[in-house]
């Protein structure tokens, strides 16, 4: 008769090996959407961008794109799309006209033209965002572009500009005075590359926390790919699941088998067994 232990790690056996097979159904459905956006996005982004184009002049094929392309779909309303969704962005004159998916849309495509790119939120002096641009790394350097306005943003000597320059006041007048209609409260003496409101478990304050324990950590990965896209979002978190789940089974496996001495269903070894008895030659007697 089995003990109490040995019942309760019956249950949690089933449970973590049922989950383990949720988690790759759920793996194997994203890894199939994210290679239909990429598949999506690659088409778009080579109808755009001419092919042997120089970095500078794919940043400008896309914005030369957003600004003149072909007649977009009308959408009730921004807030009634599905705005993570690079179709919806790339399609939408809604969303193309939003500074935070507007750059999304642009993100997309650069990426699928080969681009470095991370998107920069600029924020007022009590945090919330107030616009958002995309820095792009052209010749080792972050430059600034916003799709918004359909820009590389160039000081008066047509030289494109970067984040430290922006912040300087005199740099950032003369900058946005080639830029018709550039509201002066788009400054950037306040930024951040990650939306904290997108950051799992905004309560605890993940922000401060993560500056302290890993200065410059919103800078060292694309960050908007993983918060901004939900295929790649779903494809990472069912990603992880199933490998902590696979782990865990491991474990269990191991307890089962080492300290609590109670036989278990081993899939290998059955299924080699079903394997050799349908491919050995039947007996003759």
């Amino acid at each position: 008769m089995l003990s109490v232990e040995q019942k309760l790690f019956r249950i949690s056996w089933w449970t973590v090996n049922v989950l383990l097979l949720v988690s790759l159904l759920a793996l194997a459905h994203s890894v199939a959407w994210e290679y239909s956006v990429r598949r999506y996005l690659s088409g778009f982004s080579d109808a755009i961008v001419p092919a042997g184009a120089t970095p500078e002049e794919r940043v400008e094929a896309i914005l030369s794109w957003m600004r003149v392309g072909p007649p977009r779909l009308e959408g009730s309303s921004p807030t009634g799309l599905a705005i993570r969704n690079p179709e919806n962005t790339l399609n939408y004159r809604d969303l193309l006209s939003v500074c935070g998916t507007a750059t999304n849309a642009f993100l997309n495509l650069a990426r699928s033209s080969d681009l470095q790119v991370r998107r920069l939120l600029l924020l007022t002096p009590d945090r919330n965002t107030k616009h958002v641009v995309a820095e792009v790394l052209l010749n080792g350097r972050w430059v600034v572009v916003d799709p918004t306005y359909r820009v590389i943003l160039r000081n008066p000597a047509g030289e494109m500009v970067t984040l430290s320059e922006l912040k300087n006041p005199q740099t950032f007048a003369e900058v946005i005075g080639k830029v018709p209609g550039y509201p002066t409260e788009y400054n950037y003496q306040n930024y951040a590359h990650v939306r904290e409101a997108r950051l799992p478990m905004q309560g605890l304050h993940l922000r401060p926390l993560l500056d302290r324990v890993f200065p410059g950590w919103d800078e060292k990965l694309d960050w908007s790919l993983l918060l901004e896209r939900e295929s790649f979002f779903v494809l990472t978190l069912s990603a992880w699941t199933t490998l902590i789940l696979f782990l865990l089974r491991l474990i269990m496996g191991w307890y089962a088998d080492r300290r609590l001495k109670i036989p278990r269903f081993h899939l290998r070894a059955n299924l080699a067994r079903a394997g050799a008895a349908f491919l050995a030659s039947p007996e003759i007697k």
